[in-house]
């Protein structure tokens, strides 16, 4: 198992932030981590996620939502072809903070692979802090 994070302080509220994490359709014009998305953000619907990540080829993930509670947090798990061989669980968890939003990325790896896949979740990693970064700049502006 292995675990990762990023995390940043929005000048906005949790329900703005949420509202941009959950406009899939607008991922292409800031997201520079999940590009494209589409799906509804309900509990045990899929999700269909084109990841561009730092230094590798974009790939298409249909992660399962696990948990929502709006304005507060989303989670979501993704295989690696079947469960068991890279499974990722991926959570947003929005804190109000005075009239700031603070926002926790992070995920957990799971499965038979991750520990020949340290490259690859290293520069995950990287590719949260720049969703992130851009995140902010996009609720903000």
């Amino acid at each position: 198992m292995r675990h990762i994070s990023a995390s940043i302080d929005i000048q906005a509220s949790p329900e703005q932030v949420w509202a941009a994490l959950v406009d899939f359709e607008s991922y292409k014009t800031w997201n520079p981590f999940i590009q494209e998305g589409s799906g509804q953000v309900i509990a045990g619907s899929t999700l269909i996620l084109r990841m561009h990540p730092e230094n590798g080829k974009p790939k298409t993930f249909r992660p399962k939502v696990l948990a929502i509670e709006p304005g507060r947090l989303l989670r979501w798990v993704g295989h690696l072809v079947v469960p068991g061989i890279f499974d990722g669980t991926h959570e947003f968890v929005l804190t109000e903070q005075n009239k700031s939003t603070h926002v926790v990325q992070s995920e957990t790896f799971t499965g038979i692979l991750v520990p020949l896949l340290g490259k690859i979740i290293t520069s995950t990693e990287r590719s949260f802090e720049k969703l992130n970064n851009a995140l902010k700049k996009h609720v903000e502006t």
